[in-house]
C-alpha cells in the first residue's frame, strides 16, 4: 500500500524534521533545505549530515524528498536567474546525495509568455547541464548517477510549464536521463482539468499520464485537496476532504492498483492553519482497503 507522508519544517535543524514526522504519522517527508522564497544556499555541516542520517536511519522514515525553492524558472529570458537556478538544483542535488534523500522536487518555471515550445531547448539543456553536472561523483538516489531530478505537474496558471502530462513527458522524452522523474500533485493536476474526483476520472487520468510520461517515471504524488473546480487553473490548496476533489476522489486514488508503490504526501494547510497534521494524515491512511 502507499506510505502517507507530509512536508514538514527543517527550519531548526535538518534532522528535527523526522521529529515533526512522528509527531503527526508520516511515513515519508519533504523537506526545505533553505529558506523557500530566498535564493538561500544555506550550508549543512558534517554533525547536521550525520544526525539527520541516523535519525532517518532509526526511525525508517522514507522515502524522503527536498522541495526547491520558488525562485527556480528555467523558463526565464534572464540569463543571470537561469544561472541561479541550475545552481540551486544542483546544490540541492549534492546535499540529498550526502543526506540519501532520494529526490529533489521542484518546479519548472514560466516561459514568460514566449510559449511553451519556444522555451523548451532552453529547459531541456538546462536539465541535462543539472544531471551530468551531478552524475559521476553520487550514488545514494533510487538509480544509478544519483539522487532523482523530479518535476512537479503545475494547475496551468498563467504561463507556468508542465499543467499538460504531454508536456513533461515531452520534456523528459528529449532530456533521456534515468534520475529525471515527475511528482503528480493531486490539486495542480485536478486545477488542470484532469479528473480525480471521480474513479473513471482517475483511471482516464493514470492513463494519460502513462501514455505520455509514463508511469514508471511517477516518483511521488502531493496528495492536496483542492479549493477550485476541475480546469480552474487556480493553485489553491484544501484539507483532505474539504475540497472538490473530496474524500470518495481520494479513496479511489491510494487504492488504484497503479499507484499502489508510490507515496503520497500532504502539502495541505492543515485543520488549524499550521501545515500537514496528523488529522489529515489519518484521514488519507483511514481510506486504504
Amino acid at each position: 500500500m502507499p506510505k502517507v507522508g507530509a512536508h514538514v519544517s527543517a527550519a531548526v535543524s535538518l534532522e528535527t524534521s523526522f521529529e515533526k514526522a512522528k509527531n503527526i504519522g508520516a511515513q515519508c517527508t519533504q523537506i526545505f533545505i533553505s529558506p523557500p522564497r530566498k535564493w538561500g544556499f544555506t550550508e549543512h555541516g558534517k554533525e547536521e549530515i550525520l544526525r539527520y542520517k541516523d535519525i532517518k536511519s532509526k526511525t525508517g522514515i522514507r522515502p524522503n524528498f527536498i522541495h526547491g525553492t520558488y525562485l527556480i524558472n528555467l523558463g526565464t529570458p534572464n540569463p543571470e536567474h537561469l544561472e541561479k537556478s541550475i545552481e540551486w538544483l544542483k546544490y540541492a542535488l549534492s546535499y540529498a546525495d550526502k543526506l540519501g534523500i532520494e529526490g529533489v522536487i521542484f518546479h519548472l518555471g514560466s516561459h514568460k509568455g514566449v510559449g511553451y515550445h519556444q522555451i523548451l531547448p532552453q529547459v531541456t539543456e538546462a536539465l541535462k547541464k543539472i544531471l551530468n553536472e551531478t552524475s559521476s561523483h553520487m550514488s545514494s538516489g533510487n538509480v544509478d548517477g544519483g539522487p532523482l531530478l523530479i518535476l512537479e505537474t503545475t494547475a496551468g496558471a498563467g504561463n507556468v510549464i508542465g499543467d499538460k502530462f504531454s508536456e513533461m513527458g515531452e520534456i523528459l522524452k528529449q532530456v533521456q536521463d534515468d534520475r529525471l522523474k515527475v511528482c503528480m500533485d493531486t490539486q495542480h493536476a485536478f486545477a488542470a482539468g484532469y479528473d480525480l474526483k471521480t474513479a473513471e476520472g482517475i483511471d482516464k487520468t493514470l492513463e494519460e499520464f502513462d501514455k505520455e510520461i509514463g508511469l514508471s517515471n511517477l516518483a511521488a504524488i502531493h496528495a492536496n485537496d483542492s479549493k477550485t473546480e476541475l480546469n480552474s487553473h487556480i493553485d489553491r490548496h484544501a484539507n483532505i476532504g474539504e475540497g472538490f476533489i473530496g474524500i470518495d476522489g481520494f479513496k479511489n486514488l491510494i487504492n488504484h492498483p497503479k499507484l499502489k508503490d508510490i507515496s503520497f504526501i500532504l502539502e495541505v494547510p492543515g485543520f488549524s492553519g499550521n501545515g500537514p497534521d496528523e488529522e489529515n494524515v489519518k484521514i488519507l491512511n483511514s481510506l486504504k482497503d
